[in-house]
């Protein structure tokens, strides 16, 4: 049996392959080291899919791109720990049973004159070859990554590094990127650590550039470590009600005033600033500068920040066409039903079924809308292990910070206000989280819809397969009706009745039970 292309096997006992309960033993680890010119990182990702699951991750703050604009050469110190780095990275992917293991490498070593020396001892150390990528390449990858974690994206990507900031319409392909030398390091360094002389520099680089936007969207996708920072403080100085990143969207206009305000190198006066990491710090007036200049150069409209770029972009271009065009959403949202719902196929009963309820109770939506309601439905018993009364507070918290993409944040409300009044209920009395205010009032009233489904479906079907596609609303002469198989009917009660009624407040209609 299979689910969205993955095996129910998941749930079986792994033991015989070494992977505990929570894996899924059809995926072979694979691992991407990206040699950036500030940092080195190495992450390993459970299988090549369309929503990877990240196994390990971590990065070293090498610093490459560190004087190569002057000297031409990779600092040695830099250098030095690039290779630390890569070798350990190396170790812990064997640990892992890697098999594949692809290494990217990128302007700082592109530029260097001993680069060419210094990827022959990578290539030794990891006994595979590097691909040393074009600043082409680098802009392709990052619009893949794009494509890979937003749902139909359309705009401009933009990836900020250390040593270059690449640029590429959503649908470019590998000739249509450009490169530009704005990279926050290299910036900082060309600029002798002046913000006015970083400026002039900055808007000289972009005059050259000419992008044409694709589609009628001008939405500006930035990638990048120190352009997360900058967004993380964007959200702490406004006091968002969520940790997410990825997805967090907001009017250029208004970024471009606070990026300006950050570029000034006054940061002790913003709020959120001991949250944003020490080592992104000196560079964080460059980056902000860059945006700031990019987006007015482009005439940007919104501006979303991504969380995941050129090394995800790379392993996009590694599936094929079929996979590609697979939802990310609802591939991750499956992965997590098969891990820890009690039925997976119930799961996927529950989304048609509540397809066809909205259908009967006359509830339009549109494809985003429709999206999110089978995602919820994957997250709608994912929690049953926990305690009764912790289950609406649990359920937040993995869907809150789950790392889920192609999905908006008013989508990600909306999943997580379906499964908190699934658990906490709909009474008035029900405050519901913060993360609600991210939400349009028709998203919430559509939330609060699903949740009073989900709540009558359990405590017929008890996360059963087979029962749901036996329940049929039905709408004749105006009366609404459950109809019920006469072998069910002893699953009528007075629990049922009541959520039932509860369902009927939500959508304005008595509810009567009809056994056939």
């Amino acid at each position: 049996m299979l689910l969205r292309g993955l095996s129910i096997t998941g749930q079986q006992n792994n033991s015989d392959n070494g992977l505990a309960q929570g894996r899924l033993p059809e995926r072979q680890p694979l691992a991407v080291i990206d040699i950036g010119s500030n940092s080195v990182r190495q992450v390993v990702y459970e299988g090549l899919t369309r929503a990877p699951s990240i196994l390990f991750n971590e990065k070293i703050l090498c610093g490459l791109g560190k004087g190569v604009a002057m000297t031409g050469k990779l600092d040695d110190e830099a250098a030095s720990r690039a290779i630390s780095a890569v070798t350990r990275f190396h170790q812990i992917g064997e640990q892992m049973s890697v098999k594949t293991s692809h290494v990217l490498a990128t302007a700082a070593v592109r530029e260097a004159k001993n680069g060419a020396e210094f990827l022959k001892t990578i290539e030794k150390i990891c006994g595979s070859p590097v691909q040393l990528l074009s600043g082409n390449m680098e802009a392709y990858y990052a619009g893949l990554g794009i494509s890979s974690g937003f749902f139909e994206p359309d705009g401009i990507v933009g990836d900020l590094g250390g040593g270059s900031m690449e640029l590429i319409p959503t649908n470019g392909g590998e000739s249509d990127g450009v490169t530009t030398p704005l990279g926050s390091l290299r910036l900082q360094q060309d600029s002798d650590d002046k913000i006015s002389e970083a400026r002039k520099i900055a808007e000289k680089a972009l005059s050259d550039v000419k992008l044409k936007w694709p589609g009628k969207s001008r939405t500006f996708y930035a990638i990048g470590g120190t352009w997360r920072s900058l967004a993380k403080l964007h959200m702490l100085e406004n006091d968002y009600p969520s940790d997410v990143l990825h997805g967090y969207t907001i009017k250029a206009s208004d970024y471009i005033k606070f990026c300006n305000q950050v570029a000034k190198q006054d940061l002790e006066k913003f709020k959120g600033i001991d949250s944003i990491s020490k080592n992104r710090m000196g560079l964080l007036s460059y980056a902000a500068l860059v945006m700031a200049e990019t987006l007015e150069h482009l005439g940007a409209k919104a501006v979303a920040t991504s969380a995941i770029g050129l090394r995800e972009g790379f392993l996009y271009s590694l599936l094929d066409q079929e996979t590609q065009k697979r939802d990310a959403l609802l591939d991750a949202t499956s992965e997590l039903a098969i891990l820890r719902a009690r039925s997976p196929q119930h799961s996927l009963e529950l989304a048609d079924w509540t397809g066809k309820a909205f259908e009967v109770f006359e509830v339009s939506e549109n494809k985003h809308e429709k999206r999110w309601r089978k995602a919820a439905c994957n997250l709608a018993d994912i929690v049953w292990r926990s305690s009764f009364d912790f289950r609406a507070e649990q359920t937040l918290g993995i869907i809150n910070n789950a790392g889920f993409t192609s999905i908006s944040h008013e989508g990600r409300a909306f999943l997580s206000i379906a499964n908190f009044h699934r658990y906490q209920g709909l009474g008035s009395k029900k405050i519901p989280p913060s993360i609600a205010n991210l939400a349009s009032d028709e998203t919430l009233k559509r939330a609060r819809l699903l949740a009073a489904l989900f709540r009558v479906s359990y405590l017929f079907s008890a996360s059963v397969e087979g029962i749901l596609p036996r329940l049929k609303f039905e709408k004749k002469n105006k009366e609404l009706h459950l109809k019920i198989p006469s072998d069910l009917a002893s699953l009528v009660g007075e629990r049922p009745l009541t959520r039932l009624s509860q369902l009927g407040r939500e959508i304005g209609q008595e509810i009567t039970i009809l056994t056939e």
